[in-house]
């Protein structure tokens, strides 16, 4: 590890507050939405206070920076994934959710003849640990084209059952979108044989990489998807502003998902032609701060590095397995080892609510999430109604993890359960 977590935390300015009487803040909440450091509160902030105008638009100066500043932001999230195409293949949206139900939208107004155009004798594969935002879009489409839903099972170790791969990607499938990081078991899935398997039937695979673009390498070519999908504020960017990757080719068949300004080549009264990609899918005026500032923040974890922020993560989430393993009555909900898993834990504990957990753990200062985490279909899989959530990232070390643990002993004797 190149970095300090200590002096990583002195770029965050939220860590200079206290919180709760005075109490440290421990923040293990980074899998719902991460801290911003300073950098990227400057870049939105100064482009609001010296470069803001309508992006494309104006002939004026302030239009021209504008311009520049919203592009070069598109030109770094290029360069981080590795995109082949270079920042044409780089669509802004507002979220995540929303580059997902992009695609699922986009899909669903293809029309006959169209690659992405679906019907019921097609199939969409996912996974049973998907994000609500991965797995209704899916269920949706279905719906309106009648194409079957199927999906990969979690086996009771956290694991994707791939075992009837060859059932589940059928001959049929057009689709299989699945998460590369589960935001709450934590488990990394394999992606090769996926990718193997649906680019034989000639699916396109979709990735839902909210939880592993912030926490590790990302290279789309190598990975071998199709579209990729994630939000800024997990990666220290500003909320307001996600990322839809996809090849070119792709994209200059999928059809617009939203229609106005900005993503038009010619209008008449009675028709209208589209922008090349990525206007094509932008339009109206942008969110340009925000694009900005997650371009500053994907330069603050590139001058960390990626392959170190992993290697942080891989390491402090085996510290923190390793001492939750020695508390009674507790059970992680997810992967106990450190093999193809991120720093989500989940857990559970024995006669205690997970949210009386979460709101005992907060009286010490430590923020954690506690419910289904967006994830209903998972918990029941899981046998769980709901679990309390820790989740780690470059500002956190062991001296937080000793913390959570300590919480942790502390609120079973608060609740009498040791």
């Amino acid at each position: 590890m190149t970095f300090s977590p200590t002096d990583v935390r002195k770029d965050f300015p939220i860590f200079n507050r206290t919180i709760r009487d005075g109490k440290r803040l421990v923040y293990l909440d980074s899998g719902a939405t991460s801290q911003k450091p300073l950098s990227v509160i400057e870049a939105e902030s100064n482009f609001y206070e010296f470069h803001n105008a309508a992006v494309h638009r104006g002939a004026h100066q302030l239009a021209e920076e504008a311009t520049d500043a919203y592009e070069g932001a598109r030109a770094i999230v290029a360069t981080f994934l590795g995109s082949p195409g270079g920042s044409d293949e780089i669509i802004f949206t507002k979220s995540a959710t929303e580059s997902l139900n992009l695609l699922a939208y986009a899909m669903g107004n293809a029309p006959v003849g169209n690659r992405f155009a679906l019907s019921s004798k097609d199939r969409i594969v996912v996974t049973e640990m998907e994000h609500h935002a991965n797995l209704i879009p899916w269920q949706q489409l279905s719906a309106r084209t009648g194409a079957e839903l199927s999906w990969f099972k979690v086996t009771p170790d956290s694991r994707l059952d791939l075992n009837s791969i060859d059932e589940v990607i059928t001959a049929n499938t057009k689709v299989v979108s699945i998460t590369h990081q589960s935001n709450v078991l934590g488990t990394i899935n394999p992606l090769a044989a996926i990718v193997k398997r649906a680019h034989e039937v000639g699916a396109i695979v979709i990735l839902d990489a909210c939880q592993s673009v912030p926490h590790m390498r990302i290279d789309v070519k190598a990975l071998g998807v199709d579209f990729l999908a994630f939000s800024g504020h997990k990666a220290l960017g500003p909320t307001g502003i996600g990322v839809l990757w996809g090849h070119m080719n792709l994209l200059d068949e999928l059809p617009p998902f939203l229609f106005g300004g900005s993503m038009i080549e010619t209008v008449t009264m009675t028709s209208a032609t589209w922008a090349p990609v990525p206007q094509k899918f932008e339009a109206g005026v942008p969110n340009m701060a925000q694009a900005v500032g997650l371009g500053a923040a994907l330069d603050y974890l590139s001058g960390l590095g990626m392959d170190e922020v992993h290697a942080h993560e891989v390491e402090l989430t085996g510290y923190l397995l390793d001492k939750m393993k020695t508390i009674p009555g507790i059970r992680i909900v997810g992967p106990t080892n450190t093999l193809l898993r991120g720093g989500t834990v989940s857990f559970t504990i024995d006669d205690i609510h997970p949210h009386d957990v979460g709101q005992y753990l907060d009286s010490q200062g430590i923020a954690v999430r506690t419910g289904h985490h967006c994830a209903w279909p998972l918990a029941k899989c899981m046998l769980v109604p709901a679990t309390t959530r820790a989740s780690l990232y470059v500002y956190n070390d062991e001296v937080d993890c000793d913390a959570l643990v300590d919480a942790i002993l502390g609120a079973q004797k608060y609740f009498g359960r040791f």
